[in-house]
């Protein structure tokens, strides 16, 4: 009632009402966000530093340091074995990202992991220089087929630092292009697998045509030097395995950084849910081309890092079978872990090592039967069990 009317009320001798008092303020319980997990626990700083160590000193120590008649000698054998798998482990670790915390069956990075090699291998074949069996400054293949000079794409296989850029740079950029035109069109689940692996196998049948400057079906080898240093040395192996293993500890923390930051919840709410991020005013386009991209140039770092210690690239590294053993590495070790992957990367190549020697013709059931195992008992992975188990015993203890 406006003050007009409480006038006009009391002269005419109207009982006036008092006003109603003001409606109680609205008290909103105080939300607090989680705040950002720790990069490592304590126990897992722990087991960072040892690995570490193990890389960067043990291992050389064993190697360099201890007589080959030793118990405790590190052979040269198994250095290339474990710096190999070390480069599987960054493959797998990518994988994690995209599969694991984002949703996103790839069963395509065995070509990005090709294509990093391929830079790399370029760059390797050019330090031949005069070493070849044509004693010419073009690689034997280019001789072999009678070319005349180096093709276009080889312009910067002479430098370095420029191959390296596009050990990163070529796999990013497809990875890119493609992502950007399926992830746009609401590609996902089995088509995405499906068309990944047409992607790969649509390329290994490019690079294995012998007009293509990569070296046909044979591919790259006999490398000599890199950065004008031999390559076939002691010191120069274990090096590498060295850059490897500080490779693949570096990537680790990264994933743990990115997973744990604001991206990474986005990531993991499109896994579980990509239609309420919508709703909620996110593009998932742009997360999933992003983490996308970045696992495809972890890929081709891993395969830039294989080729100098395996001494070849070919086309059968982009095969369809390769980037289904990327995946199989991640189930095995358990997927949105992070240190699952690695752990699988070695437990899996570290049997086929052994089985390929012992039962060669019994490796591919074995593999098989693994898989299946993992797919019905161990959804979680090895590390998801021993999680569990670690947590049935604290309850028991408690």
């Amino acid at each position: 009632m406006s003050s007009i009317e409480r006038a006009l009320a009391a002269e005419a001798g109207t009982q006036v009402s008092p006003p109603p008092p003001p409606p109680a303020p609205i008290v909103r319980p105080e939300v607090t966000l989680p705040g950002r997990a720790p990069l490592l626990t304590r126990p897992g700083w722990a087991a960072f530093f040892a690995a570490l160590l193990a890389v960067c000193a043990l291992a050389p120590a064993l190697n360099l340091l201890v007589p080959e008649g030793s118990a405790l000698h590190l052979s040269d054998y198994s250095v290339a074995v474990l710096g190999r798998i070390m480069c599987y482990a960054i493959a797998a670790l990518a994988m994690d990202l995209i599969w694991g915390y984002t949703g996103i069956l790839s069963l395509g990075h065995g070509l990005f992991f090709a294509l990093g090699g391929y830079m790399m291998g370029m760059y390797l074949m050019r330090q031949i220089g005069l070493e070849g069996n044509y004693k010419s400054e073009l690689p034997d293949f280019m001789v072999f087929l009678d070319w005349k000079e180096l093709p276009w794409h080889w312009t910067f296989s002479g430098s370095f630092i420029l191959q390296m850029i596009l050990v990163v740079a070529v796999p990013g950029l497809l990875a890119f292009v493609f992502g950007y035109f399926a992830f746009r069109s609401r590609i996902k689940g089995v088509y995405f697998s499906i068309i990944t692996q047409a992607l790969t196998f649509a390329a290994m049948l490019l690079f294995f045509r012998n007009e293509t400057g990569f070296g046909g079906n044979n591919g790259f080898t006999d490398f000599k030097r890199i950065l004008d240093i031999p390559l076939a040395t002691q010191q120069m192996r274990m090096t590498l395995f060295v850059l490897t293993g500080l490779t693949l500890l570096g990537f680790f923390l990264f994933a743990r950084w990115l997973v744990g930051s604001k991206f990474g919840r986005v990531l993991q709410a499109i896994r579980d849910a990509e239609s309420r991020v919508m709703f909620s005013g996110y593009n998932p386009v742009r997360y999933k081309l992003t983490v996308w991209t970045i696992s495809a140039m972890m890929c081709g770092v891993a395969g830039a890092l294989y080729v100098p210690q395996v001494g070849i690239i070919n086309p059968t590294e982009m095969s369809p079978a390769n980037s289904i053993e990327i995946a199989i590495w991640a189930a095995v070790g358990g997927r949105a872990t992070l240190i699952g992957p690695i752990v699988g990367a070695f437990l899996v190549n570290g049997a086929k090592s052994w089985f390929t020697t012992a039962f060669p013709e019994y490796w591919l059931y074995f593999l098989g039967a693994m898989f299946i195992i993992v797919t019905l008992y161990l959804p979680h992975g090895v590390v998801g069990l021993v999680r569990k188990l670690a947590a049935r015993g604290k309850e028991e203890r408690a």
